[in-house]
């Protein structure tokens, strides 16, 4: 079974995605972290971010491994903690809006979802990745509730700089974050990550096979 987890960045997808793959005993799959260690290898290769088809044969010839373990791998190189710099944090949105790019990491995406039971989260999980998804869930939140929790992930980052970050981020992303007709739709800006989790796990249990 697969669960695709959408919506914008600080709406608590990639808690929620966790949690509920540690509940099903599913594999969870950061989308995210893979268009981040893509943007974390190019820069370290010294790929200018613009250069769509550099990037895309970088990510072609890259694949990125996202372990068991939470260990995201890239080039032989465990990027688990870099990729969560304010420097990818600025870079990501300018290599995850290639056309060529995305192909490849939906390519790859695609693969490791057909390993078996999966969550998977992300902008276009339910849209284009993996259409056929038994449970669909979109998480949005209010903006300044999002820009709070981007905050407490990288507390050296201002508030007000990450409110203008997080702005110019939804304006990049807008095209590729899209709600899925059949999602289910979840305001997470008064809710407990464990109160999501748990809305979306009785989801999955009403189609998992008795």
């Amino acid at each position: 079974m697969i669960v695709a987890i959408d919506g914008p960045a600080g709406a608590g997808k990639s808690t929620v995605a966790r949690r509920l793959a540690q509940r099903l005993g599913f594999r969870y799959l950061d989308t995210g972290a893979m268009y981040r260690a893509v943007t974390w290898l190019a820069r370290e290769r010294g790929i200018d971010p613009d250069d769509e088809q550099a990037l895309a044969a970088l990510a072609r010839e890259n694949p990125v491994e996202l372990e068991l373990s939470g260990t995201v791998m890239i080039g032989g190189h465990d990027v688990t903690m870099p990729i969560r710099s304010a420097e990818i944090d600025r870079m990501v949105p300018i290599v995850a809006r290639h056309p060529a790019v995305r192909e490849v990491m939906r390519a790859r995406q695609r693969e490791l979802a057909d390993a078996g039971d999966a969550v998977i989260e992300g902008r276009d999980i339910g849209t284009v990745v993996a259409t056929d998804a038994e449970v669909k869930v979109y998480l949005d939140a209010d903006p300044l509730i999002r820009a709070g929790r981007r905050q407490a992930e990288r507390p050296g980052i201002g508030a007000d700089a990450l409110v203008t970050d997080l702005r110019v981020r939804d304006a990049s992303d807008a095209e590729r974050t899209l709600v899925a007709s059949d999602a289910h739709l979840i305001d997470t800006t008064e809710l407990e990550i464990d109160d999501v989790v748990t809305r979306i796990e009785e989801l999955v249990r009403e189609r998992l096979p008795a």
